[in-house]
């Protein structure tokens, strides 16, 4: 009995490896067919693809095993999928709108790969940087100190007491619950999004050396916050912002092809019930689903 068996996904793959080296791909064909099930073959690029969907950690298998188990799982497939056809399986209405269903999806893949792949080089990429990102001011930071108590009364005994000459450093070593306390509650530099909104909101309108003039209330308890200092972050460098740009440039590509495939279609709408959308029928009130 075999082992190690894998599903063998059909998402498309990009990875691009060949697993023929050497002499033996010096003297193969540029795609040898290695099985045959029913007349209909198998070859070395099939392997390819069904070895690119493989996890990772299996990639790097040596090709003695991972050839053979791979061509094996291939042949128990295509003997299936001839079983299921001579069974008249791909003519059941339900698998025939699932297939139909992959072959829409593949073909969207294809089109979406062929016209967005080329735009994510590296040169353009860095070009998106240099317009969206290098030498534009970063999102706005503040460094703050924040003292975490567990009612509102004890929060506002604290800020009465600094505002009477109180070190605020002091009275978060003393009396805060927060992990930060021997640091005086200092927070450091954050941005808007990195704390809570309770906290954000407050701590994001005080100017530097401010103290809030209430307790803020948050899942945590009771805060006293004081903003030290404000500034803009450094924008990010190439390397910390690829990622983002690149999928900036995926859902740009995405929205140019969408928008180029309505304009060629003949596009008709109809109503759940079946029958023809009228111009009105678009005027839904805001947050109606459309059918």
């Amino acid at each position: 009995m075999r082992s190690n068996r894998f599903t063998l996904a059909l998402a498309p793959a990009l990875l691009g490896c060949s697993l023929l080296t050497g002499a033996a791909l010096a003297q193969a064909p540029a795609d040898p067919v290695i099985a045959k099930v029913n007349g209909a073959e198998i070859r070395v690029s099939d392997v390819t693809e069904a070895a690119q969907s493989l996890p990772q950690e299996y990639r790097g298998m040596p090709q003695n095993v991972l050839i053979p188990m791979l061509t094996d799982q291939l042949v128990d497939r295509a003997a299936v999928v001839a079983m299921a056809r001579r069974a008249g399986l791909d003519k059941d209405p339900a698998t025939a709108r699932a297939i139909a269903r992959a072959v829409d999806e593949t073909l969207e893949n294809a089109q979406m790969r062929r016209d967005i792949e080329p735009t994510l080089t590296e040169e353009n990429l860095r070009a998106r940087y240099t317009r969206d990102v290098a030498g534009k001011e970063g999102e706005a930071e503040v460094h703050a100190r924040h003292i975490l108590l567990a009612n509102e009364a004890d929060a506002a005994k604290a800020i009465a007491d600094i505002k009477k000459g109180g070190d605020f450093a002091a009275i978060a070593k003393e009396r805060s619950s927060d992990p930060g306390a021997g640091q005086g509650g200092d927070l450091g530099f954050f941005k808007k999004a990195d704390m809570v909104p309770e906290f954000a909101e407050v701590a994001f309108a005080l100017k530097p050396g401010e103290i809030a003039e209430k307790p803020v209330k948050t899942q945590f308890g009771w805060h006293v916050i004081k903003v030290e200092e404000r500034r803009a972050a450094p924008p990010a460098s190439f390397e910390q912002a690829q990622e983002q740009l690149r999928q900036a440039a995926i859902q740009e590509g995405v929205l140019k092809i969408v928008a180029t495939a309505r304009a060629a279609a003949t596009i008709e709408r109809f109503n759940t019930d079946g029958t023809p959308r009228k111009a009105t029928d678009d005027a839904l009130p805001p947050g109606h689903p459309k059918p």
